[in-house]
């Protein structure tokens, strides 16, 4: 079965609250985080479906400050002016999108996203024992200060703020 990203758009909310519902349980969040991001910055928003056309999952990204991700369940009130990452806010796959290659090419258009706006890295939390997936896709745990471990907290004990620093010279032509 194939499956691909395609560009979020208002009317996809509902299905993303309903998959968040499902995939992350233990880590709630009001409707208005998601709308807030896709409203502040719709090229990071995504779904992903398969040949069909079901939806398999969601991914919401937006340019942030390293070492500095949002506690969970929080609104931004803008971009920060300075940003210097892409921040992935969240991704959630149901179960059947499991082996459809869905994360590594959320990757791809992940940095190049990052790339054509001249955000130097990726950057995200890894929660649910999810560490070891990101680090086989290149990111590696970020050392943080007493400010960064407060909003890790809101996370839950396994949560890890990762990134990837991206190669310049990809996107520099």
């Amino acid at each position: 079965m194939s499956a691909h990203w395609r560009p979020m758009g208002p009317a996809d909310l509902p299905t993303v609250e309903r998959i968040a519902e499902i995939v992350h349980p233990g880590y709630p969040e009001s409707p208005e985080v998601p709308a807030e991001r896709l409203a502040l910055f719709p090229a990071g928003c995504l779904i992903a479906r398969d040949g069909n056309g079901s939806v398999l999952g969601y991914a919401v990204s937006h340019p942030g400050t390293l070492g500095r991700p949002p506690a969970l369940d929080s609104l931004l009130g803008g971009l920060p002016p300075d940003a210097d990452c892409l921040y992935l806010h969240d991704v959630a796959l149901l179960p059947e999108a499991r082996g459809l290659g869905l994360g590594e090419s959320l990757v791809d258009i992940l940095r190049d996203l990052a790339g054509r706006r001249g955000l130097p890295a990726l950057a995200l939390t890894a929660v649910n024992r999810s560490a070891p997936y990101w680090r086989r896709r290149g990111f590696a745990v970020h050392p943080g200060d007493a400010a960064l471990a407060v909003k890790l907290a809101s996370y839950g004990d396994d949560a890890a703020y990762m990134v990837i620093t991206l190669d310049r010279s990809v996107h520099s032509a």
